[in-house]
Protein backbone atom coordinates (compact mmCIF):
# COMPACT_ATOMS: atom_id res chain seq x y z
CA UNK A 1 0.00 0.00 0.00
CA UNK A 2 3.14 2.56 0.78
CA UNK A 3 4.17 1.85 -2.93
CA UNK A 4 0.58 2.49 -4.62
CA UNK A 5 0.30 5.69 -2.10
CA UNK A 6 3.50 6.80 -3.27
CA UNK A 7 2.88 6.48 -7.07
CA UNK A 8 -0.18 8.09 -6.71
CA UNK A 9 1.69 10.89 -4.99
CA UNK A 10 4.56 11.89 -7.44
CA UNK A 11 2.80 10.02 -11.01
CA UNK A 12 1.86 13.71 -12.13
CA UNK A 13 5.41 14.86 -12.09
CA UNK A 14 6.75 11.60 -13.96
CA UNK A 15 4.42 12.08 -16.45
CA UNK A 16 5.50 15.82 -16.96
CA UNK A 17 8.96 14.14 -17.30
CA UNK A 18 7.74 11.80 -20.02
CA UNK A 19 6.45 14.31 -21.76
CA UNK A 20 9.18 16.67 -21.74
CA UNK A 21 11.65 13.56 -22.86
CA UNK A 22 9.06 12.73 -25.39
CA UNK A 23 8.98 16.49 -26.70
CA UNK A 24 11.12 17.20 -29.68
CA UNK A 25 12.46 20.61 -27.94
CA UNK A 26 13.57 20.72 -24.44
CA UNK A 27 11.24 23.24 -22.72
CA UNK A 28 8.10 22.66 -25.37
CA UNK A 29 6.54 21.78 -22.22
CA UNK A 30 4.53 24.30 -20.52
CA UNK A 31 4.88 22.42 -17.14
CA UNK A 32 8.10 21.37 -17.27
CA UNK A 33 9.82 24.96 -17.33
CA UNK A 34 13.52 24.63 -18.03
CA UNK A 35 14.00 27.46 -15.29
CA UNK A 36 12.57 24.04 -12.76
CA UNK A 37 14.54 21.00 -14.22
CA UNK A 38 17.38 21.37 -11.58
CA UNK A 39 15.22 21.16 -8.93
CA UNK A 40 12.68 19.05 -10.29
CA UNK A 41 15.91 16.19 -11.56
CA UNK A 42 16.90 16.39 -8.06
CA UNK A 43 13.53 15.14 -6.70
CA UNK A 44 13.60 12.62 -9.47
CA UNK A 45 16.84 10.72 -8.50
CA UNK A 46 15.17 11.33 -5.05
CA UNK A 47 12.01 9.35 -5.99
CA UNK A 48 15.00 6.41 -7.65
CA UNK A 49 16.90 6.65 -4.49
CA UNK A 50 13.76 6.25 -2.24
CA UNK A 51 12.45 3.36 -4.25
CA UNK A 52 15.40 1.76 -3.97
CA UNK A 53 15.65 2.32 -0.36
CA UNK A 54 12.53 0.78 0.33
CA UNK A 55 12.57 -2.01 -1.92
CA UNK A 56 9.75 -1.16 -4.32
CA UNK A 57 8.62 -3.11 -6.93
CA UNK A 58 11.28 -3.83 -9.70
CA UNK A 59 8.74 -2.30 -12.03
CA UNK A 60 8.58 0.85 -10.54
CA UNK A 61 12.42 0.97 -9.83
CA UNK A 62 13.01 0.20 -13.21
CA UNK A 63 10.65 2.80 -14.74
CA UNK A 64 12.47 5.58 -12.34
CA UNK A 65 15.90 4.67 -13.25
CA UNK A 66 15.04 4.51 -16.83
CA UNK A 67 13.57 8.34 -16.36
CA UNK A 68 17.03 9.45 -14.50
CA UNK A 69 18.96 8.45 -17.59
CA UNK A 70 17.17 9.74 -20.25
CA UNK A 71 16.77 13.16 -18.20
CA UNK A 72 20.49 13.25 -17.33
CA UNK A 73 21.50 12.83 -20.92
CA UNK A 74 19.33 15.62 -22.09
CA UNK A 75 19.87 18.05 -19.54
CA UNK A 76 23.77 17.43 -19.42
CA UNK A 77 24.48 16.47 -22.84
CA UNK A 78 26.02 12.95 -22.28
CA UNK A 79 26.35 12.38 -25.55
CA UNK A 80 27.90 14.90 -26.38
CA UNK A 81 31.73 15.18 -26.94
CA UNK A 82 34.05 16.26 -24.17
CA UNK A 83 35.02 19.54 -25.74
CA UNK A 84 31.44 20.42 -26.84
CA UNK A 85 31.10 20.27 -22.61
CA UNK A 86 34.43 21.70 -22.09
CA UNK A 87 33.03 24.44 -24.17
CA UNK A 88 29.86 25.13 -22.86
CA UNK A 89 31.00 25.19 -19.42
CA UNK A 90 33.35 28.22 -20.31
CA UNK A 91 30.79 29.91 -22.37
CA UNK A 92 28.15 29.88 -20.34
CA UNK A 93 28.25 27.29 -17.32
CA UNK A 94 31.08 28.71 -15.33
CA UNK A 95 29.98 32.09 -15.52
CA UNK A 96 26.21 31.24 -14.52
CA UNK A 97 27.62 29.58 -11.25
CA UNK A 98 29.37 32.33 -10.30
CA UNK A 99 26.39 34.18 -10.38
CA UNK A 100 24.90 31.64 -8.71
CA UNK A 101 27.05 31.21 -6.04
CA UNK A 102 26.75 35.13 -5.31
CA UNK A 103 26.51 34.49 -1.86
CA UNK A 104 29.80 33.22 -1.51
CA UNK A 105 31.55 35.61 -4.39
CA UNK A 106 30.47 38.63 -2.99
CA UNK A 107 31.87 38.15 0.92
CA UNK A 108 35.22 36.51 -1.34
CA UNK A 109 35.45 39.66 -3.05
CA UNK A 110 34.99 42.69 -0.34
CA UNK A 111 37.20 40.27 1.75
CA UNK A 112 40.00 40.69 -0.96
CA UNK A 113 39.61 43.58 -2.37
CA UNK A 114 38.31 46.03 0.43
CA UNK A 115 41.33 45.85 2.64
CA UNK A 116 43.43 45.90 -0.65
CA UNK A 117 41.82 49.27 -1.27
CA UNK A 118 42.00 50.56 1.87
CA UNK A 119 45.74 49.51 2.94
CA UNK A 120 46.49 51.39 -0.63
CA UNK A 121 45.18 54.86 0.93
CA UNK A 122 46.38 53.95 4.09
CA UNK A 123 50.37 53.79 3.61
CA UNK A 124 50.03 57.57 1.37
CA UNK A 125 49.33 59.23 4.64
CA UNK A 126 50.84 56.65 7.17
CA UNK A 127 54.06 54.88 5.22
CA UNK A 128 55.32 53.06 8.08
CA UNK A 129 52.61 50.81 8.58
CA UNK A 130 53.34 49.00 4.85
CA UNK A 131 55.59 47.00 7.54
CA UNK A 132 53.30 45.60 9.19
CA UNK A 133 52.64 42.91 6.76
CA UNK A 134 56.17 43.46 4.78
CA UNK A 135 59.58 43.11 6.59
CA UNK A 136 62.44 44.80 5.49
CA UNK A 137 63.81 42.40 3.31
CA UNK A 138 60.98 42.26 1.32
CA UNK A 139 60.03 45.77 1.06
CA UNK A 140 63.43 46.25 -0.19
CA UNK A 141 62.96 43.21 -2.34
CA UNK A 142 59.73 44.65 -4.18
CA UNK A 143 61.91 48.06 -4.53
CA UNK A 144 64.34 46.43 -6.39
CA UNK A 145 62.12 44.85 -8.58
CA UNK A 146 59.91 47.38 -9.54
CA UNK A 147 62.43 50.61 -9.45
CA UNK A 148 62.63 53.03 -12.55
CA UNK A 149 66.46 51.20 -12.74
CA UNK A 150 65.29 48.27 -12.62
CA UNK A 151 67.37 45.53 -15.76
CA UNK A 152 64.03 43.47 -15.83
CA UNK A 153 60.99 44.77 -14.42
CA UNK A 154 59.11 42.47 -11.30
CA UNK A 155 61.69 39.57 -11.80
CA UNK A 156 63.07 38.65 -8.27
CA UNK A 157 66.67 37.64 -8.53
CA UNK A 158 65.95 33.67 -9.09
CA UNK A 159 64.78 34.26 -12.37
CA UNK A 160 67.15 34.06 -14.87
CA UNK A 161 64.16 34.55 -17.86
CA UNK A 162 60.67 34.96 -18.64
CA UNK A 163 59.79 31.31 -18.86
CA UNK A 164 61.57 30.80 -15.06
CA UNK A 165 59.53 34.12 -13.92
CA UNK A 166 56.32 32.13 -15.19
CA UNK A 167 56.95 29.41 -13.43
CA UNK A 168 57.39 31.41 -10.19
CA UNK A 169 54.07 33.24 -10.38
CA UNK A 170 52.20 30.59 -11.35
CA UNK A 171 53.88 28.88 -8.21
CA UNK A 172 52.77 32.08 -5.71
CA UNK A 173 49.14 32.13 -7.37
CA UNK A 174 48.46 28.44 -6.86
CA UNK A 175 49.87 29.20 -3.47
CA UNK A 176 47.75 31.96 -2.58
CA UNK A 177 44.63 30.09 -4.34
CA UNK A 178 45.17 27.21 -2.34
CA UNK A 179 45.27 29.11 0.58
CA UNK A 180 41.86 31.09 0.36
CA UNK A 181 40.23 27.46 -1.23
CA UNK A 182 41.72 25.02 1.48
CA UNK A 183 41.26 27.14 4.16
CA UNK A 184 37.50 26.51 3.37
CA UNK A 185 37.70 22.87 5.41
CA UNK A 186 38.00 24.90 9.03
CA UNK A 187 34.51 25.87 8.83
CA UNK A 188 35.27 28.91 6.52
CA UNK A 189 37.24 30.39 8.90
CA UNK A 190 40.75 29.35 7.01
CA UNK A 191 39.39 31.27 3.91
CA UNK A 192 38.04 34.37 5.72
CA UNK A 193 41.50 34.78 6.93
CA UNK A 194 43.33 34.03 3.90
CA UNK A 195 41.25 36.30 1.71
CA UNK A 196 42.29 39.27 4.34
CA UNK A 197 45.36 38.36 4.70
CA UNK A 198 46.26 38.74 1.47
CA UNK A 199 44.31 41.34 0.61
CA UNK A 200 46.07 43.48 3.18
CA UNK A 201 49.65 42.68 1.87
CA UNK A 202 49.00 43.00 -1.76
CA UNK A 203 47.57 46.42 -0.47
CA UNK A 204 50.99 47.17 1.32
CA UNK A 205 53.35 46.46 -1.30
CA UNK A 206 51.02 48.32 -4.17
CA UNK A 207 50.81 50.74 -1.21
CA UNK A 208 54.39 51.39 -0.39
CA UNK A 209 55.20 51.85 -4.12
CA UNK A 210 52.99 53.79 -4.98
CA UNK A 211 54.46 56.31 -1.79
CA UNK A 212 57.63 55.74 -3.32
CA UNK A 213 56.57 57.30 -6.65
CA UNK A 214 57.10 54.01 -8.74
CA UNK A 215 53.64 54.65 -10.50
CA UNK A 216 54.65 53.68 -13.99
CA UNK A 217 57.01 50.82 -13.10
CA UNK A 218 54.28 49.35 -10.52
CA UNK A 219 50.82 49.96 -11.86
CA UNK A 220 51.75 49.72 -15.28
CA UNK A 221 53.24 46.35 -14.98
CA UNK A 222 50.19 44.30 -12.70
CA UNK A 223 47.56 46.64 -15.31
CA UNK A 224 47.03 43.94 -17.39
CA UNK A 225 47.17 40.47 -15.31
CA UNK A 226 45.47 41.73 -11.98
CA UNK A 227 41.83 40.83 -13.38
CA UNK A 228 42.72 37.41 -13.82
CA UNK A 229 44.80 36.73 -10.82
CA UNK A 230 42.92 38.95 -8.74
CA UNK A 231 39.84 37.49 -9.56
CA UNK A 232 41.30 33.76 -9.33
CA UNK A 233 41.82 34.91 -5.80
CA UNK A 234 38.08 35.70 -5.13
CA UNK A 235 36.87 32.79 -6.82
CA UNK A 236 39.53 30.31 -5.39
CA UNK A 237 37.75 31.84 -1.62
CA UNK A 238 34.33 31.47 -3.00
CA UNK A 239 35.33 28.19 -3.06
CA UNK A 240 36.69 28.06 0.09
CA UNK A 241 33.39 30.06 1.74
CA UNK A 242 31.38 27.40 0.08
CA UNK A 243 32.53 24.31 1.89
CA UNK A 244 32.68 26.32 5.09
CA UNK A 245 28.92 26.75 4.30
CA UNK A 246 28.23 22.83 4.44
CA UNK A 247 30.30 22.77 7.39
CA UNK A 248 28.38 25.26 9.37
CA UNK A 249 24.99 25.54 7.84
CA UNK A 250 23.95 21.71 6.63
CA UNK A 251 20.29 22.09 7.42
CA UNK A 252 18.42 18.87 7.43
CA UNK A 253 21.22 17.59 6.08
CA UNK A 254 24.53 15.73 7.52
CA UNK A 255 27.33 18.07 7.41
CA UNK A 256 28.77 15.16 5.35
CA UNK A 257 26.05 14.93 2.58
CA UNK A 258 26.04 18.91 2.98
CA UNK A 259 29.83 18.84 2.06
CA UNK A 260 29.75 16.53 -0.88
CA UNK A 261 26.97 18.56 -2.08
CA UNK A 262 28.27 21.73 -2.15
CA UNK A 263 31.64 20.94 -2.99
CA UNK A 264 30.45 20.03 -6.56
CA UNK A 265 30.12 23.56 -7.01
CA UNK A 266 32.73 24.66 -5.16
CA UNK A 267 35.39 22.55 -7.29
CA UNK A 268 33.89 24.09 -10.88
CA UNK A 269 34.44 27.21 -9.09
CA UNK A 270 37.95 26.42 -8.40
CA UNK A 271 38.23 24.90 -12.18
CA UNK A 272 37.58 28.84 -13.36
CA UNK A 273 39.96 30.32 -10.56
CA UNK A 274 42.58 27.92 -12.02
CA UNK A 275 42.18 29.25 -15.49
CA UNK A 276 42.45 32.32 -14.24
CA UNK A 277 45.41 32.02 -12.43
CA UNK A 278 47.87 30.37 -15.33
CA UNK A 279 46.01 33.08 -18.00
CA UNK A 280 47.34 35.79 -15.18
CA UNK A 281 50.85 34.52 -14.97
CA UNK A 282 51.04 34.33 -18.64
CA UNK A 283 50.22 37.73 -18.86
CA UNK A 284 52.78 38.35 -16.11
CA UNK A 285 56.04 36.95 -17.32
CA UNK A 286 56.03 37.89 -20.87
CA UNK A 287 53.79 41.09 -21.54
CA UNK A 288 53.56 43.18 -18.05
CA UNK A 289 57.38 43.28 -17.70
CA UNK A 290 57.48 44.45 -21.24
CA UNK A 291 59.04 48.32 -21.31
CA UNK A 292 58.37 48.99 -25.07
CA UNK A 293 54.44 49.84 -23.89
CA UNK A 294 53.78 53.03 -23.38
CA UNK A 295 52.17 53.17 -19.97
CA UNK A 296 48.62 54.69 -20.69
CA UNK A 297 48.28 51.83 -23.16
CA UNK A 298 48.96 49.22 -20.59
CA UNK A 299 46.65 51.04 -18.11
CA UNK A 300 44.17 51.08 -20.49
CA UNK A 301 44.28 47.38 -21.53
CA UNK A 302 44.83 46.78 -17.67
CA UNK A 303 40.94 48.61 -17.57
CA UNK A 304 39.72 46.81 -20.51
CA UNK A 305 40.35 43.52 -18.87
CA UNK A 306 38.81 44.21 -15.78
CA UNK A 307 35.87 44.94 -17.52
CA UNK A 308 35.96 42.06 -19.88
CA UNK A 309 36.48 39.76 -17.21
CA UNK A 310 33.35 40.90 -15.14
CA UNK A 311 31.08 41.49 -17.64
CA UNK A 312 31.54 37.76 -19.00
CA UNK A 313 30.98 37.23 -15.06
CA UNK A 314 27.74 38.89 -14.73
CA UNK A 315 26.69 38.45 -18.26
CA UNK A 316 27.53 35.41 -19.63
CA UNK A 317 25.22 32.39 -19.69
CA UNK A 318 22.26 33.99 -19.15
CA UNK A 319 19.50 30.87 -18.87
CA UNK A 320 21.84 28.40 -18.41
CA UNK A 321 20.45 25.29 -16.81
CA UNK A 322 23.32 23.06 -17.22
CA UNK A 323 25.83 21.39 -15.05
CA UNK A 324 26.49 24.99 -12.87
CA UNK A 325 23.26 23.93 -11.42
CA UNK A 326 24.56 20.90 -9.25
CA UNK A 327 25.34 21.05 -5.75
CA UNK A 328 23.45 24.04 -5.35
Amino acid sequence: MRELHYISRRQAEWDAWDRWLRSAKPGADADMPLSTLPERFRRLCHDLALARDRQYSSVLVDALQQRVLAAHQRIYGAHKPEGNALIAFIGAGFPALVRQEWRVVLPAFLLLMLPLIVMVFALQANPEAAYLFLSPDQAAQMEEMYAPTAKHLGRPRSASSEWAMWGLYVANNVRIDFQCFAGGIAFGVGAVFYLLYNGLQIGAVAGHLTQLGYIDTFWGFVAGHSAFELTGAVLSGAAGLKIGAALLFPGRRGRRAALMENSHAAVRLLYGAATLTFLAAFIEAFWSPNRGVPFEIKIGIGIALWCLTWAYLLLAGRGWTGKASRGT
